[in-house]
């Protein structure tokens, strides 16, 4: 049996409860959380609050668990699943034909697990990839991107046996003083450290999402 220690940020003491939350979040509804103490401070101040990082024990035995960050995944199934999930206003021609072959192409299997763990996309972090579907923005740079923030793994438990293994634990005091700074800072810099990327410009001996299109490029490549 292995149990990890995961925390959910949020301006309220919060209960695991199946079936709340909202279904446009990065893998639709469930409860995010992070193994991570300090940036779950954050995330229960990011509206310059303050806040709770709720505690938790998750029995993970018996779980089946989508590890996205593991060697078996790559950007593009990430960025599927999101494209599956979250809402928003995406052009007509090229950039609609784009989300299509993502999701057609790179859409892995998530649905049937209990538990997902991979990247976290807050709104500025999910337009980066909006810029890759608008072909305006490398799959190298979409990678380089995504890491800027250091917004870290997120763990969502998604099915009602993931919420079942749950136990509470504490809820621990988040200073808005302290911990709204750091996530503005955090977010300010991500965001600097992309406009310097995004004024690269086009390179030409990058993978653009037209190129993925016209090439016929699959789960397995190597560009990839």
């Amino acid at each position: 049996m292995k149990t990890l220690t995961i925390y959910h940020g949020s301006p309220n003491i919060v209960i695991p409860t199946f079936g709340k939350g909202k279904d446009y979040n990065d893998y639709g509804r469930g409860l995010y959380c992070t193994e991570s103490l300090e940036l779950s401070k954050e995330w229960a101040c990011s509206h310059d609050c303050d806040g709770y990082a709720n505690k938790y024990a998750l029995n993970t035995e018996g779980l089946k668990i989508l590890n996205l960050n593991s060697p078996l995944f790559n950007i593009l199934n990430w960025l599927a699943i999101l494209l599956d999930n979250r809402k928003f206003t995406i052009a007509e021609g090229l950039p609609q034909e784009a989300r299509k072959y993502i999701l057609n192409n790179f859409l892995p299997e998530y649905k049937s697990f209990d538990v997902i763990k991979g990247y976290r996309a807050d709104d500025s972090y999910f337009s980066y990839a909006n810029d890759f579907v608008n072909n305006s923005l490398s799959l190298a740079d979409l990678k380089e991107a995504m890491m800027l923030g250091k917004l870290g793994e997120q763990i969502v438990l998604k099915s009602r046996r993931a919420f079942n293994a749950v136990t509470v634990i504490d809820a621990i005091p988040a200073d808005r003083g302290e911990y709204y700074a750091r996530y503005s800072e955090r977010d300010c810099s991500a965001r600097a450290k992309y406009k310097e990327l995004a004024s690269h410009g086009f390179s030409p001996n990058e993978l653009y999402v037209i190129d993925l299109i016209r090439e016929n490029v699959k789960n397995g490549d190597a560009r990839l």
